[in-house]
């Protein structure tokens, strides 16, 4: 205490000490405390007093979280706008070609050379090729000098039109197709300048010289071909899709000039006008094409379109279709396989993309049960249900109706589960939800979530669907459908990137 009190003793009063040697300091101190006497000191404020702009901002901030969860868990999903739009069948084939021929073989062995054009109807008895079985046929008639060598313009008009067919109608792939050319135009101009040598070889004919030469005739008339290919006299029931092979039935060009033995293939004779082309069935075409109708097929090799009459084929591997004709034979007495394209009426309605068509199943209940729930039109069944004291009673389920056909409704699943017993309206008569059926359909996502809708489609190509418009429980021309069906769910909320 004593010690205590020596202590303040020896402390001076304030008034008294010593003036501060540091002047800096002594300014520190006093600006410091100039500051401080500025500082405004709020309340502090209960969370009841939050400013009106914290409370905005807050409510702001929680819904965009709640926006940012929601876009989060709902399915995305691509959705396509329903158009009107058309769709042409695909009607394009490949055929083979059905005539009435005869193949004639050479007489003698040698050198074969022909007298009569490809492509142009010959008489009966009318000399088509010469044997020379020494091969000097050529100098001898050039020895006569009866042979005038001025070729007349329309002489050409053969070779002309030979050229200009292949150009037309030549492909890429079809490479081979060029040397078929060259062996047709040279033929054509051996047979110009042949048609004058043909009084040199009657000539021959009677002498010496004229008996290493075999005279060949067409025994009938018809039309020239100089080539083979293994399917003459093939008939309409006889065709396979082996028959379609076109490596295994190539053409075998009979050329002018060529070594030949005894019966060889020398020509061929298409011998009937009335001809007929024969296709591979396509199912697309079973509302289109009638059994016994005449409808016109186009040929893509020269553009002309002809009436042909169709008649269905039950083959040995399967369905073909026949279309017989009546002219036009010798345009196509050449060909074995002609690409055709049957013309038949494009289909029109509200156009979809196949992969939003999906098979959905549903519960089917008598018609009789619907009714409609109380005050309301909304339409429903009356179930039997139970309370918890085990009386009996019923509840009235509202459901939407999806297609009726033959006196039943269709009603999803998600509405009843099978075992549910249905009493009708104003009786005592009951039913049991158990059977199910499927409808063709698309979901609708007009309103944000998947919908069923039944769709009648009418054609289908292997990317889009012609759908019948105006139905009932169907589509509408500007609704929203998911582009990908499978794996949506009904009743899935959506967002809908739209595509048209």
């Amino acid at each position: 205490m004593a010690n205590n009190r020596r202590r303040k003793s020896n402390r001076r009063p304030a008034s008294r000490r010593r003036p501060e040697r540091n002047p800096e300091a002594r300014e520190r101190r006093r600006r410091y405390a100039e500051r401080r006497k500025k500082v405004t000191r709020m309340p502090r404020r209960g969370i009841l007093n939050l400013h009106l702009g914290s409370v905005i901002f807050l409510f702001i901030a929680v819904y965009l979280v709640f926006i940012v969860i929601s876009y989060a868990s709902t399915t995305q999903i691509a959705g396509y706008e329903v158009k009107n739009g058309s769709l042409a069948l695909d009607t394009k084939a490949r055929a083979v070609a059905v005539r009435d021929e005869e193949v004639y073989g050479a007489k003698a062995a040698g050198y074969i050379n022909y007298y009569a054009r490809e492509g142009e109807r010959v008489a009966g008895n009318e000399l088509v090729y010469a044997i020379d079985e020494s091969g000097d046929l050529s100098d001898r008639i050039i020895e006569s000098q009866s042979v005038s060598s001025n070729i007349k313009e329309s002489d050409l008009s053969g070779v002309k039109a030979t050229i200009q067919g292949f150009k037309n109608n030549f492909k890429d792939s079809n490479f081979g197709t060029v040397y078929d050319l060259k062996y047709d135009v040279k033929g054509d101009i051996e047979q110009v300048t042949h048609e004058s040598i043909l009084n040199v070889l009657q000539s021959m004919s009677g002498n010496k010289a004229g008996s290493a030469i075999a005279m060949g005739y067409a025994s009938t008339s018809g039309i020239l071909v100089y080539s083979t290919d293994g399917l003459e006299g093939i008939r309409p029931s006889d065709i396979t899709a082996d028959t379609f092979d076109e490596e295994k039935h190539a053409k075998k060009k009979l050329v002018n000039g060529d070594l030949v033995s005894v019966s060889d293939n020398a020509f061929k004779l298409s011998t009937n006008e009335n001809w007929s082309i024969v296709v591979k069935w396509n199912e697309d075409w079973a509302d289109q094409i009638e059994d016994g109708e005449y409808i016109q097929v186009c040929f893509l090799k020269t553009g002309d379109v002809i009436w042909g009459k169709a008649a269905f084929l039950e083959n040995a591997d399967g369905k073909y279709l026949q279309l017989s004709f009546t002219n036009s034979m010798l345009t196509y007495a050449t060909d074995r396989y002609l690409d055709v394209e049957l013309m038949t009426d494009a289909k029109s309605g509200l156009k979809i993309p196949n992969s939003s068509i999906i098979q959905k199943e549903f519960y089917l209940i008598p018609e009789g049960f619907l009714t409609k729930g109380g005050d309301s039109d909304t339409d429903g069944f009356i179930r039997k249900t139970w309370m918890e004291n085990g009386t009996e009673t019923t509840e009235f389920v509202q459901a939407e109706i999806y297609n009726k056909e033959d006196g039943k409704l269709y009603v999803g699943t998600e509405i009843f589960n099978s075992g549910d017993v249905l009493v009708m309206p104003d009786s005592t008569e009951q039913f049991t939800v158990g059977e199910k059926a499927s409808l063709t359909g698309v979901y609708n996502m007009n309103n944000g979530y998947a919908d069923f809708r039944m769709i009648n489609v009418i054609y289908q190509n292997k990317e889009y669907a012609i759908v019948r418009s105006g139905t009932n429980y169907g589509l509408r021309v500007y609704d929203h459908i998911v582009l990908n069906g499978e794996g949506v769910s009904e009743s899935d909320f959506m967002f809908s990137n739209k595509r048209n």
